[in-house]
Protein backbone atom coordinates (compact mmCIF):
# COMPACT_ATOMS: atom_id res chain seq x y z
CA UNK A 1 0.00 0.00 0.00
CA UNK A 2 1.00 3.42 -0.78
CA UNK A 3 0.26 6.35 1.96
CA UNK A 4 -0.40 10.07 1.25
CA UNK A 5 1.44 10.88 4.79
CA UNK A 6 2.77 14.21 3.47
CA UNK A 7 0.28 16.61 4.42
CA UNK A 8 -0.17 19.52 6.55
CA UNK A 9 -3.54 20.97 5.88
CA UNK A 10 -5.49 17.32 6.18
CA UNK A 11 -5.40 14.84 8.51
CA UNK A 12 -7.79 11.82 10.07
CA UNK A 13 -7.26 12.11 13.86
CA UNK A 14 -9.42 9.07 15.06
CA UNK A 15 -11.47 6.36 13.42
CA UNK A 16 -14.75 4.18 14.92
CA UNK A 17 -18.03 2.71 14.45
CA UNK A 18 -17.65 3.12 10.49
CA UNK A 19 -17.01 6.85 10.91
CA UNK A 20 -13.27 8.80 10.29
CA UNK A 21 -12.96 12.38 12.36
CA UNK A 22 -10.70 14.09 9.80
CA UNK A 23 -8.97 17.65 10.21
CA UNK A 24 -9.28 19.95 6.42
CA UNK A 25 -7.54 22.53 7.49
CA UNK A 26 -9.24 24.62 10.54
CA UNK A 27 -12.47 22.51 9.87
CA UNK A 28 -12.94 19.16 11.61
CA UNK A 29 -15.89 17.25 9.94
CA UNK A 30 -16.79 13.42 10.55
CA UNK A 31 -17.55 11.49 7.34
CA UNK A 32 -18.89 7.51 7.07
CA UNK A 33 -16.25 5.11 5.44
CA UNK A 34 -17.35 1.58 4.78
CA UNK A 35 -13.98 0.17 6.08
CA UNK A 36 -14.05 1.57 9.40
CA UNK A 37 -15.70 -1.63 10.94
CA UNK A 38 -13.69 -1.47 14.29
CA UNK A 39 -16.03 -0.06 17.58
CA UNK A 40 -13.25 1.36 19.77
CA UNK A 41 -12.15 4.99 19.41
CA UNK A 42 -8.14 5.88 20.06
CA UNK A 43 -8.97 9.46 20.99
CA UNK A 44 -12.44 10.23 22.47
CA UNK A 45 -11.67 13.61 23.15
CA UNK A 46 -10.93 14.85 19.69
CA UNK A 47 -14.79 14.22 19.15
CA UNK A 48 -15.85 17.01 21.06
CA UNK A 49 -14.91 19.95 18.88
CA UNK A 50 -16.34 18.83 15.44
CA UNK A 51 -17.62 21.69 12.68
CA UNK A 52 -20.23 19.06 10.28
CA UNK A 53 -21.29 15.56 10.32
CA UNK A 54 -22.38 13.86 7.67
CA UNK A 55 -25.29 11.97 8.53
CA UNK A 56 -26.97 8.98 6.40
CA UNK A 57 -30.45 8.44 6.03
CA UNK A 58 -32.18 4.70 6.55
CA UNK A 59 -34.33 6.07 3.27
CA UNK A 60 -31.17 6.56 1.01
CA UNK A 61 -28.68 9.22 0.93
CA UNK A 62 -27.91 11.69 3.49
CA UNK A 63 -27.05 15.37 5.10
CA UNK A 64 -24.98 17.37 6.66
CA UNK A 65 -25.44 18.51 10.61
CA UNK A 66 -23.59 21.18 11.49
CA UNK A 67 -22.29 21.63 15.25
CA UNK A 68 -20.50 24.60 14.54
CA UNK A 69 -20.17 27.70 12.41
CA UNK A 70 -18.85 26.14 8.68
CA UNK A 71 -17.83 28.45 5.79
CA UNK A 72 -19.42 27.59 2.52
CA UNK A 73 -16.22 26.82 0.43
CA UNK A 74 -12.41 26.72 2.16
CA UNK A 75 -9.16 26.32 0.79
CA UNK A 76 -6.72 23.58 1.60
CA UNK A 77 -2.68 23.34 0.22
CA UNK A 78 -0.98 20.27 -0.54
CA UNK A 79 2.64 20.97 -1.33
CA UNK A 80 2.68 24.38 -3.86
CA UNK A 81 -0.98 23.03 -5.08
CA UNK A 82 -4.30 24.76 -3.57
CA UNK A 83 -7.66 23.62 -3.75
CA UNK A 84 -11.06 24.65 -2.62
CA UNK A 85 -13.12 22.35 -0.44
CA UNK A 86 -17.18 22.23 -0.25
CA UNK A 87 -19.53 20.39 1.79
CA UNK A 88 -21.66 18.50 -0.98
CA UNK A 89 -24.18 16.10 -0.76
CA UNK A 90 -23.34 12.22 -0.55
CA UNK A 91 -20.78 12.94 2.36
CA UNK A 92 -17.87 14.32 -0.33
CA UNK A 93 -16.08 17.44 0.10
CA UNK A 94 -14.76 17.51 -3.18
CA UNK A 95 -11.23 16.16 -3.09
CA UNK A 96 -9.74 13.08 -2.11
CA UNK A 97 -6.51 13.30 -0.29
CA UNK A 98 -5.66 9.83 -0.46
CA UNK A 99 -4.88 11.04 -4.57
CA UNK A 100 -1.51 12.95 -3.50
CA UNK A 101 0.51 9.88 -3.86
CA UNK A 102 -0.88 9.89 -7.24
CA UNK A 103 -0.34 13.51 -8.18
CA UNK A 104 3.34 12.64 -6.84
CA UNK A 105 3.88 9.77 -8.62
CA UNK A 106 2.41 11.86 -11.74
CA UNK A 107 4.59 15.19 -11.31
CA UNK A 108 7.91 13.43 -11.12
CA UNK A 109 7.18 11.54 -14.08
CA UNK A 110 6.06 14.79 -15.92
CA UNK A 111 9.26 16.71 -14.87
CA UNK A 112 11.79 14.32 -15.71
CA UNK A 113 10.85 14.58 -19.29
CA UNK A 114 12.34 17.11 -21.59
CA UNK A 115 9.17 17.31 -23.74
CA UNK A 116 5.72 18.91 -23.17
CA UNK A 117 3.24 16.55 -22.25
CA UNK A 118 -0.05 15.93 -23.31
CA UNK A 119 -2.22 14.80 -20.63
CA UNK A 120 -5.96 13.29 -20.92
CA UNK A 121 -7.75 13.01 -17.80
CA UNK A 122 -10.95 11.49 -17.95
CA UNK A 123 -14.05 11.61 -15.38
CA UNK A 124 -11.78 14.23 -14.28
CA UNK A 125 -13.67 15.12 -11.31
CA UNK A 126 -12.73 18.57 -9.35
CA UNK A 127 -9.46 18.57 -11.12
CA UNK A 128 -7.02 17.15 -8.27
CA UNK A 129 -4.92 15.53 -11.54
CA UNK A 130 -5.15 18.31 -13.60
CA UNK A 131 -3.89 20.51 -11.18
CA UNK A 132 -0.81 18.36 -10.41
CA UNK A 133 0.06 17.61 -14.27
CA UNK A 134 -0.40 21.68 -14.94
CA UNK A 135 2.36 22.25 -12.15
CA UNK A 136 4.83 19.92 -13.62
CA UNK A 137 4.65 21.57 -16.93
CA UNK A 138 2.30 19.53 -18.71
CA UNK A 139 -0.84 20.15 -21.34
CA UNK A 140 -3.98 18.88 -19.64
CA UNK A 141 -7.16 18.17 -21.44
CA UNK A 142 -9.30 17.40 -18.88
CA UNK A 143 -13.12 15.38 -19.40
CA UNK A 144 -15.95 15.22 -16.95
CA UNK A 145 -19.80 15.11 -17.57
CA UNK A 146 -20.37 17.44 -14.84
CA UNK A 147 -20.83 20.78 -15.63
CA UNK A 148 -19.94 21.93 -11.71
CA UNK A 149 -17.56 19.75 -11.50
CA UNK A 150 -15.62 21.24 -14.30
CA UNK A 151 -16.38 24.41 -13.51
CA UNK A 152 -14.68 23.42 -9.54
CA UNK A 153 -11.75 22.14 -11.46
CA UNK A 154 -11.48 25.66 -13.16
CA UNK A 155 -11.65 26.89 -9.57
CA UNK A 156 -9.11 24.83 -8.54
CA UNK A 157 -6.49 25.29 -11.45
CA UNK A 158 -6.83 29.36 -10.89
CA UNK A 159 -6.73 28.84 -6.86
CA UNK A 160 -3.19 27.34 -7.56
CA UNK A 161 -1.96 29.80 -10.06
CA UNK A 162 -2.14 28.00 -12.97
CA UNK A 163 -4.59 29.89 -15.24
CA UNK A 164 -2.22 30.65 -18.23
CA UNK A 165 -1.16 26.92 -17.79
CA UNK A 166 -2.18 24.93 -21.57
CA UNK A 167 -5.85 23.12 -20.05
CA UNK A 168 -8.85 22.25 -22.40
CA UNK A 169 -12.42 21.53 -20.35
CA UNK A 170 -14.81 19.16 -21.47
CA UNK A 171 -17.93 18.80 -20.53
CA UNK A 172 -19.05 15.52 -22.00
CA UNK A 173 -19.21 11.52 -22.23
CA UNK A 174 -15.96 9.94 -21.96
CA UNK A 175 -15.96 7.07 -24.36
CA UNK A 176 -17.90 9.72 -26.95
CA UNK A 177 -15.66 12.15 -26.13
CA UNK A 178 -12.26 9.48 -26.70
CA UNK A 179 -14.13 8.40 -29.72
CA UNK A 180 -13.95 12.08 -31.68
CA UNK A 181 -10.58 12.38 -30.35
CA UNK A 182 -9.35 9.24 -32.43
CA UNK A 183 -11.46 10.54 -35.70
CA UNK A 184 -9.47 13.87 -35.09
CA UNK A 185 -6.31 12.15 -34.76
CA UNK A 186 -5.26 13.36 -31.55
CA UNK A 187 -2.46 11.77 -29.56
CA UNK A 188 -1.80 12.22 -25.61
CA UNK A 189 1.18 11.24 -23.98
CA UNK A 190 -0.11 10.55 -20.45
CA UNK A 191 -3.56 9.19 -19.59
CA UNK A 192 -4.85 9.27 -16.27
CA UNK A 193 -8.88 7.92 -15.72
CA UNK A 194 -10.84 7.26 -12.32
CA UNK A 195 -13.89 6.18 -13.74
CA UNK A 196 -16.76 5.18 -11.37
CA UNK A 197 -18.10 2.26 -10.15
CA UNK A 198 -21.65 3.24 -11.91
CA UNK A 199 -22.71 6.46 -13.08
CA UNK A 200 -24.54 7.98 -16.29
CA UNK A 201 -23.18 10.81 -19.00
CA UNK A 202 -24.48 13.69 -20.19
CA UNK A 203 -27.19 12.00 -22.53
CA UNK A 204 -28.19 9.49 -20.24
CA UNK A 205 -25.34 7.10 -21.20
CA UNK A 206 -25.14 3.86 -18.41
CA UNK A 207 -21.64 3.81 -17.04
CA UNK A 208 -21.04 0.11 -15.19
CA UNK A 209 -16.90 -0.41 -14.13
CA UNK A 210 -16.83 -4.00 -14.43
CA UNK A 211 -18.97 -3.80 -18.13
CA UNK A 212 -17.16 -0.84 -19.39
CA UNK A 213 -13.55 -0.20 -17.95
CA UNK A 214 -12.18 -3.17 -20.24
CA UNK A 215 -13.31 -1.40 -23.34
CA UNK A 216 -12.85 1.95 -22.35
CA UNK A 217 -8.68 0.60 -21.57
CA UNK A 218 -8.71 -0.83 -25.45
CA UNK A 219 -10.50 2.18 -26.70
CA UNK A 220 -7.94 4.40 -25.40
CA UNK A 221 -4.67 3.49 -27.27
CA UNK A 222 -6.00 4.85 -30.04
CA UNK A 223 -4.94 8.21 -28.67
CA UNK A 224 -1.63 7.56 -27.05
CA UNK A 225 1.28 9.00 -28.63
CA UNK A 226 4.38 7.17 -30.31
CA UNK A 227 6.08 7.54 -27.13
CA UNK A 228 3.58 7.46 -23.82
CA UNK A 229 5.08 8.15 -20.45
CA UNK A 230 2.08 6.42 -18.35
CA UNK A 231 -1.53 5.54 -18.29
CA UNK A 232 -3.20 5.61 -14.59
CA UNK A 233 -6.33 3.27 -13.40
CA UNK A 234 -7.81 4.45 -10.18
CA UNK A 235 -10.72 2.71 -8.71
CA UNK A 236 -13.17 2.70 -5.91
CA UNK A 237 -15.14 0.00 -7.56
CA UNK A 238 -15.74 -2.44 -4.47
CA UNK A 239 -14.67 -5.57 -5.17
CA UNK A 240 -12.15 -4.70 -7.87
CA UNK A 241 -8.63 -6.17 -7.04
CA UNK A 242 -5.68 -3.93 -8.50
CA UNK A 243 -4.52 -6.68 -9.65
CA UNK A 244 -7.53 -6.59 -12.17
CA UNK A 245 -6.67 -3.15 -13.30
CA UNK A 246 -2.82 -4.45 -13.65
CA UNK A 247 -3.67 -6.98 -15.64
CA UNK A 248 -5.54 -4.91 -18.10
CA UNK A 249 -2.84 -2.44 -18.92
CA UNK A 250 -0.99 -5.56 -18.79
CA UNK A 251 -3.29 -7.24 -21.89
CA UNK A 252 -3.04 -3.98 -23.42
CA UNK A 253 0.09 -1.61 -23.08
CA UNK A 254 2.40 -4.60 -23.72
CA UNK A 255 0.83 -5.27 -27.46
CA UNK A 256 2.26 -1.95 -28.61
CA UNK A 257 4.77 -0.85 -26.03
CA UNK A 258 7.74 -1.98 -23.76
CA UNK A 259 7.47 -0.57 -20.15
CA UNK A 260 6.50 -1.26 -16.49
CA UNK A 261 3.30 -2.61 -15.18
CA UNK A 262 2.23 -2.16 -11.27
CA UNK A 263 -0.51 -1.71 -8.80
CA UNK A 264 -1.75 -1.54 -5.51
CA UNK A 265 -3.97 -0.02 -2.77
CA UNK A 266 -3.70 3.86 -1.71
CA UNK A 267 -4.53 4.46 1.89
CA UNK A 268 -4.30 7.75 4.75
CA UNK A 269 -2.65 7.47 7.99
CA UNK A 270 -4.18 8.19 11.30
CA UNK A 271 -2.33 11.35 13.12
CA UNK A 272 -0.44 9.45 16.17
CA UNK A 273 -1.51 5.70 15.20
CA UNK A 274 -0.27 3.08 12.96
CA UNK A 275 -3.69 3.18 11.76
CA UNK A 276 -4.27 3.07 7.90
CA UNK A 277 -7.33 3.85 6.35
CA UNK A 278 -7.60 2.11 3.11
CA UNK A 279 -8.90 4.24 0.34
CA UNK A 280 -8.79 2.06 -3.39
CA UNK A 281 -6.95 0.89 -5.73
CA UNK A 282 -4.34 1.61 -8.68
CA UNK A 283 -2.97 0.34 -11.85
CA UNK A 284 -0.44 1.87 -13.50
CA UNK A 285 1.69 1.71 -16.61
CA UNK A 286 4.80 3.68 -17.09
CA UNK A 287 7.78 3.55 -19.70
Amino acid sequence: MIVANNWKDYEILDMANGEKLERWKDIILVRPDPQIIWKNKSFPNKWKQINAVYKRSSSGGGAWEYKAKLPSCWQVNYKNLTFNIKPMGFKHTGLFPEQAVNWDWMIEKIKKEKREIKVLNLFAYTGGATVACLSAGASVCHVDSSKGMVAWAKENVIASGLQDRKVRYIIDDVVKFVNREIRRGNKYDAIIMDPPSYGRGTNGEVWKFEDNIGDLVELCLNVLSDKPLFFLINSYTTGISSTVLENMLQLNMAKKYKGHVESGEIGLPMTNSKLILPCGIFGRWYY
